[in-house]
């Protein structure tokens, strides 16, 4: 979880509501500019909760972090809490004491000025190996969006990182009917593809990619730098070559730096260069390659 400040402590919300929790979201970084506030020094919650965290500075910096927490701690927010509300940056959670009370001696002189400038809705899940993740759902950057308009026809321009999950529905539907007039008859739903290597119960490679109308893509594939040179790699790409193959795909697609060893690995196992990419990613060239699968 990136570094953040806690409005809205972890409650269970409906599915069904979290249009709600967006409009609601909004509303509230609508009405509040981007403020910066002094963090620091550290300070912990022992002994009733062994947390070590940076306090929010200045009553004059506190009032904004006021008013947003208000603004959001209502139904399907709210929830009772056995603490009052302390605006903080967590540093450690669940951290050992002795730890923790060395961290604030340690960092006793520790003083930071930070920016906030959006509001974030965060949702917990578990990822392939059962360890827990907050995610982004959305983002509401404060001030509101930017309004634009030409011949009397206002147009709201919303910056962040993330989709709210109505942007996201749209997204994905148009996305769709794009690519059905596209391929035509022939368009189906993506499918996503994934292979990990695991060993002694560790990952230790993946390969990740997708699948739509005969073609397969690789779009990612990456192995520990502890184990590489062993072949895994190699057993990856096979791996995820024989799942899409399985799938019907005629031929599996991919990029690569151009002239890199990533390169030299695609066409020792089959695949031909059939275009370069100028500039493609952070102003290094990139190629395309591909290989038939029959």
């Amino acid at each position: 979880m990136a570094p953040h400040l806690t409005l809205v402590p972890p409650v269970n919300v409906a599915a069904d509501r979290l249009d709600e929790v967006g409009d609601l979201l909004r509303c509230a970084a609508d009405m509040e500019r981007p403020f910066s506030v002094t963090l620091g020094p550290p300070a912990t919650f022992l002994p009733a909760n062994p947390v070590l965290y940076l306090r929010v500075g200045g009553d004059a910096a506190l009032e904004p972090v006021r008013r947003l927490r208000e603004a959001v701690f209502v139904t399907p927010l709210a929830r009772e809490l056995p603490w009052p509300f302390t605006p903080h940056v967590t540093l450690m959670d669940g951290g050992d004491p002795a730890r923790i009370e060395a961290g604030v001696m340690a960092l006793a002189g520790h003083l930071v000025e930070v920016t906030f400038d959006i509001l974030t809705l965060l949702h917990e899940q578990r990822d392939a190996d059962g360890v827990r993740v907050w995610r982004p759902l959305l983002d509401a950057p404060l001030g509101g969006p930017s309004v634009v308009a030409r011949g009397g026809l206002p147009l709201e321009l919303t910056a962040g990182g993330h989709l709210d999950a109505g942007a996201a529905a749209w997204f994905d539907a148009s996305w769709d009917a794009h690519d059905r007039v596209l391929s035509g008859a022939a368009w189906a739903p993506a499918e996503p593809v994934s292979i990990t290597a695991r060993r002694d119960g560790q990952v230790v490679g993946v390969a990740t990619g997708a699948f739509r109308d005969g073609e397969a893509h690789l779009e990612r594939l990456i192995v520990d730098p502890a184990v590489r040179g062993e072949g895994i790699g190699g057993h990856l790409l096979a791996a995820y070559t024989s799942d899409v193959a399985a799938r019907g795909a005629s031929r599996l697609v991919l990029r690569a730096v151009a002239g890199g060893d990533a390169q030299r690995f695609y066409v020792d196992r089959g695949f031909v260069t059939v275009a370069t990419l100028p500039r493609w990613r952070r102003g290094v060239d990139f190629v395309l390659l591909e290989r038939a699968l029959r």
